[in-house]
């Protein structure tokens, strides 16, 4: 069953490490996005966020400090979630389901972040990990 974990680790990882890509490779269109968003300082958001991404990627893929990945990826989602993709703040009704959409995948991403959290703490070995979580058993 370690495998199973290892694998879903990396799936969950992946999206995350397209995404810091696409951050460094794509930064001024994606500011110049995030801007239209209303993102104050969007250009260093872009950049700081694809940090974020690219630090829970690795986290997560490696098993290091696996628990600091997982709440990396809350960071991340929460503004992300909030400030590119509200939905509420959207007239037109097939932009607005888009939006929806990709908020809704978040919330969920964010539910799989915390329950990660969760099961790395609970003082058993991390299944291919390199390190052990760094908060340990509560």
């Amino acid at each position: 069953m370690d495998i199973v974990f290892l694998v879903g680790r990396v799936l969950l990882a992946a999206i995350f490490l397209l995404s810091a890509i696409g951050h460094f490779t794509q930064a001024d269109g994606m500011a110049q996005y995030a801007e239209a968003k209303g993102v104050p300082a969007a250009k260093a958001g872009v950049i700081g966020s694809g940090v974020i991404a690219l630090l829970a990627a690795i986290s997560l893929i490696f098993g290091i400090w696996t628990d600091v990945g997982a709440l990396l990826l809350v960071v991340f989602l929460i503004p992300v979630s909030l400030m590119m993709h509200a939905f509420w703040k959207v007239e037109e009704p097939q932009a607005k389901q888009g939006e929806q959409i990709n908020f809704n995948k978040n919330l969920a991403l964010i539910g799989a972040a915390l329950i990660l959290f969760y099961v790395v703490n609970q003082g058993q070995d991390i299944p291919a990990g390199l390190t052990d979580p760094l908060f340990g058993r509560w």
